[in-house]
């Protein structure tokens, strides 16, 4: 009996070849834009794609290595070590001086790798042996190490919209040498798309299964109906995908949780992302940004203890990492709450983009030279130092909004305090309503 084919995964059977046939990411390899230019200049330079899983960064890899003929080498930073690196090196040594042959090497979340397995990469990224592509889904700032970020050109790829994914969907219906035989109806398109959180791999996966799932009739037809979508999805880590929506709506629970004072919310919801693979150290950076935005000056000190978190989580990871997620998100829930710190520089920002021109007060200026001295530059500047308190009134804004007051702090915690010392020093904030 004649074996039958093994055909690999769609989402491999329908992967693009080229940038023409690539979708979406037009910020980047769209005409003239600088990737695009940068491959069809040959003048390819080591780069960190970051974004989303399942918006391309492997398939731009492998066109770009196609595109400018060099070896190709793919590894993950999950299931690869020190040793298979040095070895890719060596062998890209070798090609470079007897064959004049670049090597592009992929790693994909190369944020996987600790500080000593990515410093391997720095002499042979510098000296051009490797040209180095990192795909990762986590900030690179804060999972790549400085000098080897600061030899690499960061691309951010942005998730798929509705647009990108039934472009992908079509492509896969019409071009795929399985699925192009069938004629196959989707009785919800943005059913499909919504399940998929914007990963076009995990809705490829799905649609394959769907289609298995539906067998077609008499004629050749197949109708995906919303249950069988439903169907292909029960898994569990679709049910939590890192870029999905359930991601987004558990974590927005645990913040407003915190921002809502209910520790018993937050710890909660902690456990429930926790238990479905969240990285902790995202859980940790969303408190940092929390600790400012929501806490603020009512309890200056919930900042501190949320970075100290952050670098502990990194030092000791999981499981241990869910007693310090959890310490810190029950004591920033108690804090009292402030967001004036927040306001301020969001009206400032807003301010200081309608009037871009305003100039510096001259007595605020600096005086390095004579002529500028003689143009009144610093001229009559209070130094604080020298006056009772430490203290003296004076203007420090443009002279078109010297009164306004965009620092307002609350009754609250520490702020409270400052709100008095302020009100103490300065005259035109006793005219604040409380």
């Amino acid at each position: 009996m004649k074996q039958q084919k093994t055909l690999p995964p769609l989402a491999d059977r329908i992967r693009p070849r080229s940038l023409d046939e690539f979708i979406g990411q037009e910020h980047i390899i769209g005409p003239g834009k600088p990737l695009r230019v940068m491959i069809e200049t040959g003048q390819i330079q080591s780069m960190i794609l970051w974004g989303p899983p399942g918006v391309g960064k492997t398939t731009l890899a492998k066109i770009i290595s196609e595109m400018v003929n060099a070896n190709f080498y793919q590894i993950n930073a999950v299931l690869s070590g020190t040793k298979e690196l040095k070895e890719i090196i060596e062998k890209a040594e070798s090609d470079l001086k007897y064959y004049d042959r670049r090597t592009i090497l992929f790693i994909d979340e190369i944020h996987r790798f600790n500080k000593a397995q990515q410093s391997v990469l720095l002499n042979s990224v510098e000296n051009g042996t490797i040209v180095l592509i990192g795909a990762t889904t986590e900030n690179p700032s804060f999972e790549i190490i400085s000098p080897l970020l600061s030899r690499c050109q960061v691309f951010v790829l942005e998730p798929f919209g509705v647009r990108e994914l039934n472009a992908i969907l079509e492509r896969a219906l019409t071009k795929d040498e399985v699925l192009s035989k069938f004629k196959i109806e989707i009785e919800d398109r943005n059913l499909l798309f919504l399940y998929s959180g914007g990963d076009a791999r995990v809705m490829l996966n799905a649609l394959e299964i769907a289609t298995k799932l539906a067998a077609p009739d008499e004629n050749g037809r197949i109708l995906i109906t919303k249950e069988i979508i439903s169907e292909a999805f029960q898994r569990r880590h679709f049910k939590y995908d890192r870029a999905g929506e359930e991601h987004y709506n558990m974590i927005s629970a645990f913040i407003k949780s915190i921002r809502g004072s209910d520790p018993d919310g937050a710890v909660y919801w902690l456990a429930r992302m926790l238990l479905a693979g969240e990285d902790p150290k995202f859980i940790a950076r969303r408190m940092i940004i929390l600790a400012s935005e929501d806490i603020g000056n009512a309890e200056p000190y919930a900042l501190t203890l949320a970075t100290s978190c952050f670098t502990a989580v990194d030092y000791v990871g999981m499981p241990e990492a869910r007693i310090i997620l959890a310490q810190v998100a029950t004591y920033l829930a108690s804090c009292p709450k402030s967001n004036s710190a927040y306001l301020a520089i969001e009206e400032a920002i807003e301010d200081a983009q309608k009037f871009p021109d305003l100039p510096v007060p001259l007595h605020l200026r600096n005086a390095p030279t004579k002529l500028m001295e003689e143009l009144g530059y610093g001229r009559d500047y209070k130094y604080s130092h020298d006056f009772p308190g430490h203290f003296v009134e004076q203007q420090f804004l443009p002279d078109e909004l010297r009164d306004k007051i965009y620092y307002k702090p609350t009754e609250l915690g520490r702020e409270k305090i400052l709100k008095e010392r302020l009100e103490s020093l300065w005259q035109k904030r006793k005219q604040i309503k409380k």
